[in-house]
């Protein structure tokens, strides 16, 4: 029986995404993944720091996504911070970069190794590849933790063989003081040398080599300290498999990244249709609020200077009446400084904090609507053309008929 432990950051396309790993997407429909077996995977991160199949996972669970993302903001945010200032200072504003550009990047991303004990023919039960995994993530902490922080792990039981994603970022302290994701530099810290110290140090020649050599050891070992007969050439995994588990990946990656367009399509349409909204109500309402308002308020006034000259008023009458054309004459006023309170209001309801807030409110309340919208259009052009399709099958049959005849 072989050990296949196979390292990788990015295939076709781009960088591998963590939510193949906790099923973060719809199982449904992903090839290669059977669904029903997909509750009993177990999963762990670093910031929760707890075990859980899938079917446990609970809405305070944080999923691998989110977890990567507050390690990275944790370890290496004040880096960022510092890098983008050095960036400003030097006027390279443009070289200034976002943490999820650090995370993404396929030089600082998360470094993805795939473990497997046999093949799916014959394979090692899945708690004992559990056993032997944990003991090695913990031997492995022992020995390299001030440098490669393992991040999440998932154990698969819902593909064809049973295996483990294990996800972790290499770092180092820079000339700054500031810990920043570094592989090379880091495994040089860690004392590992080139595989060929009289050689060029390059792809095929780098301390990288070195360490995957020594974890491999130490999965061997810890292989048969639990009794298994293992082989001891290494495969990595093997072609055909790595191509299988690459194809997986990839498939799954292209499938979350195209639910992933659609979904920011349908929120930029949403954006865009709540700004118009927006922009048409203040357009459309301010102003006829705001003569509501003004009618409203002179009724009263009006009504208040009809009490006040009223022979029922003991104060004299001189008093009464100028008091009363006073009044009139503020009426005047409010009355010539409508359009300037019209354009006022539209002028604080349009400033950009106020907007965003009122136009995310109107998102959140027409989102289910549109989508329910997009669905039923959905609907109809499928029955379309469904229909479609039937007329032009029996056309070409009719058309195949005549040519029998």
């Amino acid at each position: 029986m072989r050990v296949s432990r196979h390292n990788g950051r990015s295939g076709s396309h781009g960088t591998y995404n963590p939510k193949h790993n906790d099923r973060e997407f719809d199982v449904d429909k992903a090839d290669g993944v059977k669904d029903e077996m997909t509750p009993y995977n177990v999963y762990w991160n670093c910031i929760d720091n707890r075990l859980v199949r899938h079917k446990d996972l609970s809405e305070n669970d944080l999923s691998f996504t989110e977890a990567e993302r507050q390690f990275y903001e944790i370890a290496y945010g004040d880096f960022l911070l510092k890098q983008n200032e050095r960036h400003i200072a030097s006027r390279h504003k443009e070289r200034c970069r976002t943490m999820d550009d650090i995370r993404e990047n396929p030089k600082t991303c998360p470094e993805e190794t795939i473990y497997q004990i046999g093949d799916k023919d014959s394979h090692v039960n899945p708690d004992i590849l559990t056993k032997v995994a944990v003991e090695f993530f913990s031997e492995h902490q022992k020995r390299y933790g001030d440098h490669v922080h393992i991040l999440n792990w998932a154990l698969h039981l819902d593909e064809s063989t049973p295996h483990i994603h294990e996800r972790h970022v290499f770092d180092v302290i820079n000339q700054h003081g500031e810990r920043c994701p570094k592989q090379e530099q880091a495994c040089k810290e860690m004392g590992f040398e080139l595989p060929d110290p009289g050689a060029k140090q390059g792809r095929y020649n780098n301390r990288k080599m070195s360490y995957d050599r020594e974890c491999r050891q130490l999965l061997l070992d810890i292989c048969w300290k639990h009794g298994l007969s293992i082989e001891e050439e290494p495969i990595y995994g093997g072609k055909e498999y790595l191509e299988k588990q690459e194809y997986i990946s990839d498939k799954l990656n292209s499938e979350i990244e195209n639910k992933q367009k659609k979904l920011d399509d349908i929120d930029a349409l949403v954006k865009e249709v709540s700004d118009i909204a927006y922009e048409k109500a203040c357009e459309a309402m301010v102003e006829p609020i705001v003569e509501e308002s003004h009618k409203e308020n002179n009724k009263v006034i009006e009504e208040y200077k009809k009490w006040l000259m009223s022979d029922e008023r003991k104060a004299p009458k001189e008093k009464r009446t100028y008091a009363s054309d006073r009044i009139s004459k503020i009426q005047d006023k409010l009355t010539n400084a409508k359009a300037t309170v019209i354009s006022a209001i539209k002028k604080a309801f349009r400033l950009p904090d106020r907007k965003k807030v009122y136009t995310a409110e109107i998102a959140k309340a027409v989102k289910p609507s549109i989508m329910e919208r997009l669905r039923l259009a959905k609907e109809r052009a499928d029955k379309e053309n469904a229909a479609r399709s039937a007329v032009n099958i029996e056309r070409k049959r009719n058309n195949i008929s005549d040519l029998e005849r």
